[in-house]
């Protein structure tokens, strides 16, 4: 990689500002027919820990204007569930429904109706997600302490789970996939499917969603979106008669809530958690690229787009120690940004504040940054791309090469895009199949073998003044 003595990025070519930060300057592209992608100089940054995570690019004020919206609809949601998921529906998706489940024919009618080759294109990312999600099912194991002292872990599944899948800018099957194989793979008996209903469709999702749906052999399907849909799954929602004279039935509150969103599907699984299960925050995307000089600055353009065509919100950072790179990414952005189909969302989330490029001194301090940022999608463009994926801690997936694109995963790699974000990748981990499992611990002493560690339970009682633990096992041998 560039030693840092190397010359600073070329921004001539486009209109500028600079914004002071903590440790370094952030210089922000815009004017012109130039894409607005900021550049952030670490190089004579000391910061570590929790100050360079405090300076990474985040959304950070729509995460916190999302809690305040979220807390006040969970609030009508508990007094009136089903009147509140119907009023917000009619809000947000400009869609009048009875009742959010979808009758059942519809799916069989979406199946019936699927582009062939899409269904081949869902068929291989369902084979493939479904091979990676059963051999990674944990083992039970068994331990045996001594002569008639065994203690046994058992992974077991919930009963039933909630799955969502976007569609409020795009329409998300693969989503569907990544959701619902790893909860099969487990052993999960009851799922529900939540998706925003779409108007063009009737008030149903979109018909692709319901064919995957009926595809993976999921019959309990609802046309709910944002955080109403996560409210449903967390206490459950009443059922109701419909217009056509049938009775759509109670959805019963699930264990676990999995599924990515917008902020505010991330905040709503946020605020639930404890009275549910949910796999992580999986909010609006985001990638970070970490790269050398060696790294080619098309792909690296191209992936930061694929994932800021997104959302507005969308993150796409680069993290390198190439002044050259940034240069040449950046042209490469404005050339190739005007090209593509969603070209102002793309421009808006690539010039948001959760946008950018991190110029950073060496590799060391790049590893860091991106041990800060703990991306949900992080790509490694270096040389030895192999051994600096090794080293790094924090990210949701990491994408090893120029040839292994955020895209690939999110289709058909084999891995799951339901991934962590806003720096939860630190301590939450991808969509698998442990999300819907809990270990139970079984533990089972014959008398010899409690009597082998009376004495030390005895011990332990009297040492923290809990005498009746003791008195508990001594009673079984006087």
């Amino acid at each position: 990689m560039n030693d840092s003595a190397g010359p600073a990025p070329d921004l001539s070519t486009v209109s500028t500002r600079t914004v002071s930060t903590s440790s370094g300057t952030r210089t922000a592209s815009g004017g012109g027919d130039a894409v607005a992608f900021a550049v952030q100089d670490l190089r004579d940054s000391e910061a570590t820990g929790a100050q360079l995570r405090a300076i990474m690019p985040r959304a950070a004020a729509v995460a916190q204007d999302a809690t305040a919206t979220v807390t006040a609809l969970f609030e009508r949601f508990r007094a009136a569930p089903l009147p509140t998921v119907l009023e917000a529906t009619e809000q947000f998706d400009g869609v009048r429904l009875d009742h959010p489940r979808v009758p059942e024919e519809h799916l069989d009618e979406a199946l019936a109706n699927l582009d062939p080759r899409v269904r081949q294109a869902l068929e291989t990312s369902i084979d493939r997600v479904r091979r990676f999600a059963e051999a990674t099912r944990p083992a039970d194991t068994e331990v045996t302490m001594a002569d008639g002292a065994r203690v046994a872990n058992r992974w077991l599944p919930v009963s039933r789970v909630g799955l969502y899948v976007p569609g409020g800018l795009a329409v998300y099957p693969s989503s569907l996939v990544m959701n619902v194989v790893p909860a099969q793979a487990a052993g999960v008996a009851s799922i529900a499917l939540a998706s925003p209903p779409q108007k063009a469709f009737g008030g149903r999702p979109h018909p692709t969603i319901l064919a995957a749906a009926a595809m993976l052999g999921v019959r309990e399907v609802y046309a709910m979106g944002g955080a109403q849909a996560v409210a449903a799954f967390a206490w459950g929602l009443p059922g109701a008669a419909r217009a056509d004279g049938t009775t759509a039935p109670p959805l019963p509150a699930v264990d676990v809530v999995t599924g990515p969103g917008n902020v505010f599907v991330a905040t709503a699984k946020r605020l639930v958690r404890g009275r549910v299960g949910i796999d992580s925050e999986a909010g609006t995307t985001e990638i970070a690229i970490l790269a050398d000089e060696s790294a080619d600055p098309g792909f690296v353009a191209a992936d930061l787009i694929s994932q800021a065509e997104h959302d507005p919100n969308a993150a796409s950072v680069l993290i390198t120690d190439s002044p050259t790179l940034v240069t040449a990414v950046r042209a490469a952005l404005s050339e190739l940004v005007p090209a593509t189909r969603h070209r102002d969302r793309v421009a808006t989330a690539l010039g948001g504040p959760q946008s950018g490029a991190l110029l950073v001194r060496d590799l060391d301090q790049g590893i860091a940054v991106c041990d800060a940022y703990a991306a949900e999608h992080l790509e490694i463009h270096t040389r030895d791309a192999a051994g600096t994926a090794a080293r790094v801690r924090n990210a949701g997936a990491v994408f090893i090469g120029p040839w292994s694109p955020v895209s690939l995963g999110d289709y058909c790699a084999g891995s799951n895009h339901v991934l962590p974000t806003m720096g939860t990748a630190t301590f939450s981990s991808a969509l698998n199949t442990t999300t819907f499992l809990k270990a139970v611990q079984y533990i089972d002493y014959g008398r010899d073998g409690l009597a082998a560690v009376a004495p030390v339970v005895r011990a332990l009682a009297d040492a923290e003044d809990l005498p009746a633990h003791g008195d508990a096992v001594d009673i079984r041998f006087a």
